[in-house]
């Protein structure tokens, strides 16, 4: 199979949608009965694992200036028509996502969607609630267009289907669970998270630092637990603000961390704690529970697809600051319940591969081309003279 791959960001931008496509393309690349082209704002590199990656013109989102779109009228034809995908993916699309659907339409090309980021609801969080709904109104337009639109979670399904999305399934996430490992526990790495303090509670979030992730409300969890530490794994544009706000020494900022770095930074805390409530999955969510860590979550979602209560982490209730606050303190004073909590949760993530995942997006995509080839040959055929006329039964 010949997949065209066209997102809206990737490398060098770190995010949950660039994790996503590392590991789809490393996964393809290992299957050689298929390839990819994918299609990306300037910047990305050339290559990732075997797929050729071209990069388009894009310019920086003013509101969010790691964030860059290429247009939505980019030129991709000659580079799909030399290359003649048997599918298209648009993942994410907002801008350079419209360009791949006009060209699939033009081309009778099946199309698969994804949809990856809750958009409408970091609108209302940032304070802008009035563009929700036209911005649904706008994502509805791109995906009615798609032969097949797959979401993440059901949370994430059931919020589209509610505003009228339609063709939905859903494609959930995997974790690489061999690098992501208890084993990785290292006295050095909690020495550097903990700023010094190895014996003190050691708390962590990782992903992007932007305001709609509300890590600042985890100076409430420090506040009321005095000997805790905190490791912040990731950048973004909070960052500057939230180490003014964490400016006690408690917290360390890594900025961004990758590979067995990342890894061994996750097995060295005690608890994840991730107080987002607008996440479409969660990828990091997987990655701390195949390191054997007990997560703290808002119970909305993608989260609720990931995280089990009471089996693999706790839950609060999204908008509650003080119940994610007493979620974290029951687990660091109850050792019984985090380390039952840290052996169900690795369980959990070693049934989540990578390779089953990639098994079933492959299936979206032979179900994307049949549906397309089905709806081809039912255009192709004569419509019947006698349709719209009833049959009158003989009066012999």
């Amino acid at each position: 199979m010949r997949i065209g791959i066209i997102t809206e960001t990737f490398l060098p931008k770190v995010d949950g949608i660039a994790n996503t496509l590392c590991h789809v393309l490393t996964h393809l690349a290992a299957r050689p009965e298929h390839s990819a082209l994918m299609l990306a704002p300037a910047g990305a590199p050339d290559h990732f694992a075997n797929t050729r990656v071209i990069g388009l013109p894009a310019a920086h989102f003013p509101f969010y200036p790691e964030l860059k779109l290429a247009s939505p009228l980019s030129n991709i034809g000659a580079h799909f028509d030399a290359y003649k995908p048997d599918v298209i993916h648009v993942v994410n699309p907002v801008s350079l996502g419209i360009a791949g659907l006009r060209y699939a339409r033009r081309n009778n090309i099946p199309v698969v969607a994804s949809y990856q980021t809750d958009i409408p609801g970091f609108v209302t969080r940032w304070g802008y609630g009035f563009l929700s709904k036209p911005l649904y109104a706008y994502l509805r337009w791109i995906h009615s267009q798609a032969d097949l639109n797959i979401a993440p979670s059901r949370a994430t399904r059931d919020e589209l289907a509610a505003h009228g999305f339609k063709h939905l399934n859903i494609w959930g996430r995997g974790v690489d669970c061999a690098r992501f490992n208890p084993s990785r526990r290292s006295d050095e790495w909690r020495a550097r998270l903990t700023a010094g303090h190895p014996s003190a509670p050691l708390l962590m979030f990782t992903g992007r630092v932007a305001r709609e992730k509300r890590i600042d409300w985890l100076r409430a969890v420090l506040d009321a637990i005095p000997q805790a530490r905190l490791a912040i794994i990731g950048d973004g544009p909070a960052r500057p603000e939230l180490e003014q706000l964490f400016n006690d020494g408690r917290a360390v900022f890594t900025g961004f961390l990758g590979g067995v770095d990342l890894a061994c930074a996750y097995a060295s805390a005690d608890v994840f704690v991730f107080p987002s409530a607008n996440e479409t999955f969660g990828n990091v969510l997987l990655e701390a529970m195949a390191s054997g860590l007990p997560v703290v979550a808002a119970a909305s979602g993608g989260p609720l697809d990931v995280v089990q209560h009471g089996r693999t982490g706790l839950f609060f209730a999204p908008e509650d600051k003080r119940a994610m606050t007493a979620a974290v303190q029951n687990l660091l004073t109850d050792s019984g319940l985090a380390r039952q909590l840290s052996l169900n949760a690795r369980a959990e993530a070693t049934g989540r591969s990578w390779e089953a995942r990639i098994g079933e997006l492959l299936a979206f995509y032979e179900s994307a081309i049949t549906a397309a080839c089905a709806r081809q040959d039912a255009l192709r055929t004569p419509a019947s003279p006698m349709r719209g006329f009833k049959r009158v039964a003989s009066a012999e």
